[in-house]
Formats: structure tokens, C-alpha cells, sequence
């Protein structure tokens, strides 16, 4: 079987097309991304605007045809925070799925995080044990701790690099005076979540997913990509504070030369920078492994489970769900 994955981030529109075949890890045939930004193009009153929805509305439409072109039974689709958060979501959405033909469906923050961690499990298995999970996307910082494929406390907080960006620093790059009070900003903002997490016990293995995990890994020594993803790789305190010295200083144009940083989000990597170290900070963790897997492959999992008959609706599914026409809340359609 092969499946279009398509997710609407808050940077870039990115079409996965794997084989997925019973039994089998999914099999990626084709990577395909469109940078958009879609959390810059909300206005001041926090509505998408016109040339953003435009940008939307060709991006998905590219993306279908793509998927076609490889054969795909099924376009998955969905968004996360940019189109969770703009006050015009419901007429956005509806007109991508008028002009399109695609339905949209918005994830929440929590299931970001279920979803991610689903992935994470899958990739470590079960010897892993108990598992402590970060993802830090461009609107918000997930987290999910648990022994299960289900997280015990899964959370996600408006914490993303690219939402700090926008509303914290002012310079390119920061003055060190902004750096500072967002460090001790995301302090205060992190602790009531970190309590939360630490309530269900110290975990076994802590790993991070997303681009801006990796990147942090790659500057502080990590392995390239090019040695593959069973490489190990990790992240540890001490040489994140170190790198944060060095490209708080750097402007994002400086950042884009550096191997391994990707330009369409170099002007977001000290924001996210600071974001990881807050968040190490405040779980007490000292390093952090880097999860080839996060929430794509967790959406591709689960809709696999649904398909092969492993898994049923969880209560939050059902919990969504209005009526019996199968379709889940105002913002899209059930994948089961």
C-alpha cells in the first residue's frame, strides 16, 4: 500500500509518500517540502491572512498531485499549530478542502504529543522502558512521558522557535539582554509543566525528535545524517550552552552557512536553542538522545493499526467524534 502523509506545519508543507506494507516498517519512497511559514503570516489579530491561505491552498494542491503521480491509496493530511491557532482556521480549511478536494485535519497539541511519542516507542521498542519524549516545533513545545505506547501525561505549551522569534527577540540577532529575559522567561513558563511530568516518575530513557533537536545535535558534534539514522546521537547540557554562546551572536544569515542548519529555519535556531536548554533545565536532565522518528511516522503507525486491525478508537477518538458519520471535530475527518 502505498500512503501520502501531508503536514501543514507552522515553516513548511511536507509530503511523505511511503510503502507501507502489513508487518513492515513504512518504507519512505519520496520527501517533497514547501517552506510557507504560515505562523508569520498571521495578522495582527492572529487571522491567516489572504496570501497566506493562498500559499496554502498551492501548497496542497502541489502535494495531491504529487501523491497521485506516486500511485498513493491515501493522502493523509493534517496541521498543526499555524492553522490550530488563526481565528479563521474553519474558513481556511474549508476552502482548501472546496479547492482541493483535501480534507485537513487539525491536530491538537496533545495529540502532537501522543503521536510523537508513539513514534519514539516504536523506534526504541520496549526495552526502552520508560520513555520521556520533547518535540519542539515552530508553535509549541510537546512533551510526553510513559511505559505504554500511550503516554501517561502527554503536554503541549505555545512554547514553539518560531513563536519566540516573532514575539521575543526584536534584533537579528538577539541583544543579549532579550536573550537573557527569555531564558528566564521560558523558566517560569516551564515549571509548572516540568512538576507535572516528573509526577509520573523518572524516566528510563529521555529522547527528543524534530528538526531543531537535530540541528542543536549536529553543532554540538553529532553524527551527520549521512551516517545514517541508526547512529547514535545525543544532545547533552553542557554543549548546548556552549553552542547558545556562540550563535546567540550570529545573525541568521551567519546561522544558515553553518552545516547542518537548514536556511528556511536559521532564524529561528536560537529561540529553539533556548527553548531546549529551558526545558533540560527544568527536568533536571543532563542528555538527551535524538529520535530519528517523531510525528509524522507516529501518524503513519497509528492509521496503520487502524488498518491492519491492531488497534481500536482510543477515548479520545471516540470523545471527538460527532454523530456517525465518522468525521471527528469541526476541523477534518477520522483516518480509522
Amino acid at each position: 500500500m502505498r500512503l501520502g502523509v501531508l503536514d501543514v506545519g507552522s515553516n513548511t508543507v511536507h509530503l511523505l509518500v511511503v510503502d507501507a506494507h502489513r508487518g513492515a516498517h513504512p518504507q519512505p519512497m519520496s520527501s517533497e517540502k514547501s517552506v510557507l511559514r504560515l505562523a508569520e503570516q498571521l495578522d495582527g489579530s492572529g487571522t491567516l491572512t489572504r496570501e497566506g491561505a493562498d500559499q496554502l491552498v498551492r501548497a496542497v494542491a502541489a502535494a495531491k498531485a504529487t501523491a497521485a503521480g506516486f500511485g498513493c491509496e491515501d493522502l493523509m493530511a493534517f496541521a498543526t499549530s499555524a492553522v490550530r491557532e488563526a481565528g479563521n482556521s474553519t474558513e481556511v480549511l474549508e476552502r482548501v478542502r472546496t479547492e482541493t478536494g483535501v480534507d485537513l485535519r487539525v491536530l491538537s497539541g496533545e495529540d502532537e504529543a501522543r503521536y510523537t511519542f508513539l513514534a519514539v516507542r516504536r523506534w526504541y521498542g520496549w526495552s526502552a522502558g520508560r520513555l520521556l519524549c520533547l518535540d519542539i516545533g515552530g508553535g509549541s513545545l510537546e512533551l510526553a512521558v510513559g511505559v505504554d505506547e500511550a503516554p501517561e501525561e502527554a503536554c503541549s505549551v505555545p512554547l514553539g522557535a518560531g513563536r519566540l522569534t516573532r514575539t521575543r527577540f526584536r534584533g537579528d540577532p538577539p541583544s543579549r539582554a532579550e536573550v537573557r529575559e527569555t531564558a528566564e522567561w521560558l523558566a517560569e513558563q516551564l515549571a509548572p509543566v516540568a512538576k507535572r511530568l516528573k509526577r509520573a516518575g523518572p524516566p528510563d530513557r529521555v529522547v527528543a525528535t524534530s528538526k531543531t533537536f537535530r540541528t542543536l545535535a549536529r553543532l554540538t558534534g553529532a553524527a551527520p545524517s549521512s551516517a545514517g539514522p541508526r547512529a547514535r546521537r545525543v544532545l547533552t547540557d553542557a554543549g548546548l550552552r556552549q553552542l547558545i554562546a556562540f550563535i546567540s551572536r550570529m545573525s541568521a544569515t551567519d546561522l544558515a552557512e553553518l552545516e547542518g542548519v537548514s536556511p528556511s529555519r536559521a532564524h529561528q535556531l536560537v529561540a529553539g536553542a533556548l527553548v531546549a536548554e529551558a526545558t533540560m533545565r527544568a527536568l533536571s536532565l543532563t542528555e538527551l538522545e535524538i529520535c530519528p522518528w517523531a510525528l509524522r511516522e507516529g501518524v503513519i503507525l497509528r492509521r496503520l493499526d487502524h488498518t491492519n486491525g491492531l488497534d481500536q478508537d482510543t477515548p479520545e477518538d471516540r470523545s471527538r467524534r460527532t454523530g456517525d458519520t465518522g468525521r471527528t471535530d469541526r476541523h477534518g475527518a477520522r483516518w480509522s
